[in-house]
């Protein structure tokens, strides 16, 4: 009597629906996930976090604005710059704005570059990225000694509401610091990519799997994010 061997059949798995169907995808990573790496995934969910401490620090400033009793600055002023025998209001910042996003353009490239693997153009793009990204960074600073050579303090400032100081320097240095964070690991990541080190696999941070160039990307969406609170201070700061 022989006896017949059947595979096993799988049935197949059904998705709870409502709300149980929802914490399933997310509790056990089966459909959420699926098609995204996790370094792009964690990234995303850093820069959702990173959201709500930037609205905070905004709202904050808006609600210290409208409450003081006493005239707050007028941006036109603080931030203008004598050139020429005259005061130009707001050159300093307009430039360090077409810098930072003139940089997102450079990053959006290598990363284009970065999935054809173009290593060359790639690392120059960064390269470029981030010497726009230290430009800012030095222009920042230098606003921020133009400043404080005029008296702002974060308990006060000669042109009038004490709060001015506290939130330009709180707001603006922790964007600042996100910039110049950015700039180093711009760095970090191009002379990877300057080496070849996605194209031979060579073990080390982010590139122990050949071909993998998906941290430019990553890279592009933490810079496509500071370029973006970029905008928001500045229509806070400056224009408002």
């Amino acid at each position: 009597m022989s006896a017949e061997t059947h595979s096993p059949v799988r049935e197949p798995l059904h998705r709870p629906a409502g709300l149980a169907g929802f914490a399933s995808d997310w509790a056990s990573d089966q459909r959420t996930f699926k098609n995204v790496s996790w370094g792009k995934a964690m990234m995303w969910i850093f820069l959702l976090s990173d959201t709500f401490v930037f609205g905070c620090f905004l709202i904050a400033y808006m609600s210290a604005r409208m409450s003081t009793a006493v005239p707050w600055p007028n941006p036109s002023e603080v931030f203008a710059l004598h050139i020429g025998g005259s005061d130009v209001p707001l050159i300093l910042i307009a430039i360090m704005t077409f810098v930072l996003i003139t940089s997102s353009g450079t990053m959006a490239m290598a990363v284009n570059y970065g999935y054809r693997h173009d290593r060359r153009k790639t690392a120059l793009l960064m390269l470029i990225t981030a010497l726009f990204g230290a430009t800012f960074v030095g222009m920042q600073a230098f606003e921020w000694t133009k400043l404080i050579s005029e008296g702002v303090r974060p308990w006060g400032n000669p042109w009038g509401a004490p709060q001015f100081g506290s939130t330009f320097f709180m707001i603006t240095g922790f964007h600042g610091t996100h910039v110049t964070i950015g700039v180093i690991f711009l760095l970090i990541i191009a002379r990877k990519v300057w080496r070849g080190d996605f194209d031979t696999g060579k073990a080390g941070f982010f590139t122990s799997r050949k071909g993998q160039y998906e941290i430019v990307e990553i890279t592009g969406l933490y810079w496509h994010f500071v370029d973006l609170v970029w905008v928001f201070i500045f229509a806070f700061f400056y224009l408002w």
